[in-house]
């Protein structure tokens, strides 16, 4: 554990212990068992059975939960893959626990910073933040992910308007509504720290809460307009097929049309009547021929007059 001393204002590391007085401690327990987080939580902290029964079982959503001596903060980290990993910070007078099953890279490099710096541990808050703060940088570098996978599905499809993008694009959807939940309950936890009367942290560092508060409001409001993009891409594809189907259905037409007249000519012709004076006419052929010529690009004339074609 970590303790900053508030007389001689060091940070040293020591075995795990119930702070004293003049002391704030922060103990990080990675993949507890349930009797050493009944021992840090129960025995050194008196924390509540329904906070050490959360930390015990985890796999909560973000939310904050006040109890009378302390309050339990359940907060997730997101990797660059785009992994959620639960972690809960447990805060009371004095004291900062965090619980994690697995590795949380962020928490050693705060406590390397917070050995290294002075004056940035002298308050339980100041560990609050800091913990808070690094999860939500992290959110901004992991989603800019997001945006750049919509520019690709862009580029794509303007390229091949039948390239079969769907599939990704509803699993990317899928990805981005479930990290969208995450953050806006975190977002909420972030509102009742920066907007209520949180009692673990000093008047003058709610600005940084807010800050923070600030920060998630925009990942959000990304991962908004990206959802809004992905939506516009799936239309776009669709827009993007109907124009071409019209384009084929329109020059099939417009050849249709111009054989149509040129097929009723030939079959008149091609009636087997016993009486018909032009069969005996001998130029007969080849004026039907130019006839039938005449009428094709009098009508491809037509058509590129009225812009059809």
């Amino acid at each position: 554990m970590l303790i900053f001393d508030k007389n001689t204002h060091e940070v040293h590391e020591e075995p795990n212990r119930k702070p004293l007085p003049h002391e704030v401690g922060w103990i990080h327990l990675l993949a507890p068992e349930a009797g050493e987080l009944e021992t840090v939580l129960g025995d050194y902290h008196q924390c509540h059975p329904l906070l050490i029964e959360d930390c015990i079982k985890m796999n909560q959503r973000p939310k904050l939960d006040r109890y009378r001596n302390h309050i339990l903060i359940t907060f997730y980290s997101m990797s660059r893959t785009l992994k959620f990993t639960e972690f809960a910070i447990v805060i009371g007078n004095g004291f900062v626990v965090t619980v994690s099953r697995e590795e949380q890279p962020f928490i050693e490099q705060i406590k390397s910073e917070l050995l290294k710096i002075e004056g940035r541990m002298q308050h339980e808050g100041d560990v609050l933040y800091e913990l808070l703060d690094r999860c939500v940088d992290e959110y901004v570098d992991s989603v800019n992910h997001f945006e750049d996978q919509s520019d690709r599905f862009e580029r794509n499809l303007l390229r091949n308007p039948n390239i079969r993008i769907a599939q990704e694009i509803y699993h990317h959807k899928r990805t981005i509504h479930k990290v969208r939940r995450v953050l806006a309950d975190e977002r909420n936890v972030l509102a009742a720290i920066s907007h209520q009367s949180f009692p673990y942290t000093k008047p003058e560092t709610d600005v940084y809460f807010a800050d923070i508060l600030d920060h998630i409001s925009r990942v959000i409001d990304l991962i908004d307009s990206t959802r809004e993009s992905l939506n516009g891409l799936l239309e776009l594809q669709v827009n993007l097929k109907t124009d071409r189907m019209n384009e084929i259905m329109k020059t099939l037409t417009i050849i249709s049309s111009i054989f149509l007249p040129l097929t009723f000519i030939a079959g008149v012709y091609g009636m087997n009547f016993l009486w018909m004076p032009e069969l005996t006419w001998k130029p007969a052929y080849p004026i039907l021929l130019v006839l039938m010529l005449g009428v094709a690009i009098s009508l491809w004339l037509f058509y590129k007059r009225k812009k059809w074609i």
